[in-house]
């Protein structure tokens, strides 16, 4: 796996891990479904997509790629002298698996009329969650796995359940026996517990920060409560296999904003210090 692509217009250099070109430091993984974790000089401002990039006081900044980002991206940088850089990046692009699960109870492959208002209600409370951006820098505290097992599906693996293809899995896959402990991941807020939605069972939203989220799915119990703060490596869960799964499993996801990234490759860019 390629940590590291870029393609600049100007020359580049390497400085404490980063890729500094100008005014902005950048570093992280650039491929679909990775995370990118920037700095700029003191009184510049970072704009994507023409929108503004949240920063920290440090001048810190995260961004996420999507599954199916596109082959390039590029950041606009406004220095304190209102003076505009245009800095492109080349972007990987994955190939994805195909999973085949079989076994998935039937009303969550092919749902009845009547649970389509439960289904589009609970899609409302996880973006409700996913919209809050706070001030928080928990995210530079860095990732762990949130529990220990065989990971038994990818991020962005094409799903088949029952032999009918559904959306791409958008997580992290651990199995694990029903109640095991789920642990933090990294520090941040509750966001949402629901104890049961109709796809996704037990659910849990937490907050890292500057649009930064963890979600984690088909849990058999909850341990935190919604406005509650965690610190990494505290208990917040159980696994379990509520919702559409076949057997008990965690399933760990991740989210800049309502962007769908790949929690493997966040652990790499922020690891623990």
């Amino acid at each position: 796996m390629r940590l590291v692509s870029i393609y600049l217009a100007t020359m580049i250099a390497f400085v404490s891990g980063y890729l500094q070109a100008d005014s902005v430091m950048l570093r992280g993984n650039f491929q679909q479904g990775g995370l990118l974790l920037g700095k700029v000089v003191e009184g510049s401002d970072v704009y994507y997509l023409d929108k503004p990039l949240q920063l920290t006081d440090d001048g810190y900044f995260i961004l996420g790629l999507s599954r199916d980002a596109p082959e390039s991206i590029s950041l606009r940088i406004l220095d304190a002298d209102e003076m505009q850089t245009i800095q492109t990046y080349s972007i990987d692009q994955r190939q994805y698996q195909i999973q085949r699960v079989n076994g998935v109870p039937s009303k969550t492959v092919t749902p009845a009329a009547a649970d389509l208002a439960r289904i589009r209600s609970d899609s409302a409370l996880v973006k409700k969650a996913r919209r809050i951006i706070s001030s928080s820098t928990d995210f530079l505290g860095g990732f762990q796995v949130p529990l220990s097992g065989p990971i038994t599906g990818v991020y962005g693996s094409q799903r088949v359940y029952n032999g009918v293809p559904k959306n791409p899995h958008y997580g992290v896959d651990y199995a694990g026996p029903t109640g095991a402990i789920v642990v933090a991941p990294a520090s941040g807020s509750v966001r949402m517990a629901h104890r049961d939605m109709f796809y996704s069972g037990g659910t849990l939203i937490m907050d890292h920060g500057h649009g930064l989220s963890s979600s984690f799915l088909h849990l058999s119990d909850i341990l935190v409560a919604e406005g509650d703060t965690v610190v990494r490596g505290q208990p917040i869960a159980k696994v379990g296999a509520t919702g559409r799964a076949t057997g008990p499993h965690l399933d760990w996801r991740m989210n800049w904003r309502q962007v769908r990234i790949d929690p493997e490759l966040v652990m790499q860019v922020l690891p623990v210090r």
